[in-house]
């Protein structure tokens, strides 16, 4: 991968990403540690599949092939039971209609692009607004309403699930045929997200996954107690769109250096957290660690480690008790994502880390989910 931030690291996931090669479709595939059914079908007709991975130390994760989306992540709490921690619906007809991206992978572009607009090498486009006058992950049709193929599953100690989509040059806007391969793997305690991507002509990318986690399994999260690895945030304007400045977070309430509750000072925070974080330098050649959350209650805890340079801490502001699950309505701060990425409207911020992709170049990052109990 060439993108300036990721150049150290191509060697430490060079064997991770050969892995998935010359893989060929299977067929449906149930084993004691991965299983498929059929979840639904779309309006369109098309069927969807969901699957179900299960680890070693009893975690469990289930996702479908629409928008390669998290449904499901099951992990015990202190005392051994069980519980879903993040947020999504019960059927299909629900992440049809149009939802907060609960759970879904997120491209070509996470994040906002101002006024959906940006050049490269010259050449001028126009992108899809979807966010008032601004583009947010990858538009009106992104990858998260997308059926992804699934080209290989990996049944084992550690069950993977591959996935792979081929976006074609002009959609959304975007130039380039963009092939999209994106790897769930389950090791023990880790959910593991491998993506990787090509494309024939110089175009844009920053790819993550859209989870809303909740530790409690329901209620709030503002009792949750974050530690973000950043000492520096990108601020933003009134429209949520960086300045293009980055400011030290130390004496303000974008300060997670250290372990702080969330809900202490997000009223001083107007609208709440939605903020990209600049992720502190790794030390040491590999996955770097970002964040970590906890749930006092329940005892769950959640660590983040990826090769990406920033990571989006997202409070949950928008949702308003119109969206839920079973007895759960999704009210204002029922969820929070921690997106890592690359910086919100990168290409039209020449200072941020490029996020430019062309031919002959291969995409390749990687993020860590870590749970435990404490």
């Amino acid at each position: 991968m060439k993108l300036k931030s990721f150049g150290s690291f191509v060697s430490a996931i060079a064997l991770l990403t050969g892995l998935f090669g010359c893989v060929q479709p299977q067929k449906n595939t149930s084993t004691a540690n991965i299983s498929k059914e059929q979840f639904g079908t779309l309006s369109t007709g098309e069927t969807v599949d969901i699957y179900t991975l299960t680890s070693s130390a009893g975690i469990e994760v289930k996702i479908m092939t629409y928008g390669g989306t998290i449904t499901s992540l099951t992990t015990p709490d202190k005392n051994g039971v069980k519980g879903n921690v993040v947020l999504g619906f019960d059927n299909l007809a629900a992440y049809e209609t149009g939802t907060p991206y609960f759970g879904a992978l997120i491209g070509r572009y996470g994040n906002r692009i101002a006024l959906g607009r940006f050049s490269l090498d010259g050449q001028d486009y126009q992108l899809p607004t979807n966010d008032g006058p601004h583009h947010l992950h990858g538009g009106n049709v992104g990858f998260d309403k997308v059926i992804w193929e699934v080209v290989e599953t990996i049944s084992g100690e550690n069950p993977a699930l591959v996935l792979q989509y081929t976006s074609a040059d002009g959609e959304e806007g975007y130039p380039g045929n963009l092939t999209v391969k994106v790897t769930y793997t389950l090791e023990g305690n880790d959910l593991k997200i491998d993506y990787e991507a090509e494309t024939d002509a110089p175009t844009i990318i920053n790819l993550t996954n859209h989870a809303y986690y909740n530790l409690a399994g329901q209620g709030t999260i503002l009792d949750h107690i974050l530690t973000l690895n950043a000492d520096q945030y990108t601020p933003v304007d009134h429209t949520l769109i960086p300045t293009g400045e980055i400011y030290n977070v130390e004496g303000t309430p974008f300060d997670f250096t250290a372990p702080n509750t969330i809900g202490v000072r997000i009223e001083e925070v107007p609208g709440g957290y939605d903020h990209n974080f600049v992720l502190n330098p790794a030390t040491e050649e590999g996955l770097n660690f970002a964040a970590k959350l906890i749930d006092p209650k329940s005892g769950r805890n959640m660590e983040i480690y990826t090769l990406e340079p920033g990571i989006q801490f997202y409070s949950g502001n928008f949702l308003n008790g119109t969206l839920g699950s079973g007895n759960w309505v999704y009210e204002k701060y029922s969820g929070l994502c921690l997106e890592t990425q690359h910086f919100p409207d990168s290409p039209n911020k020449p200072d941020f880390p490029s996020t430019v992709l062309r031919p002959g170049e291969k995409y390749t990052t990687s993020t860590v989910m870590r749970f435990g109990v404490e």
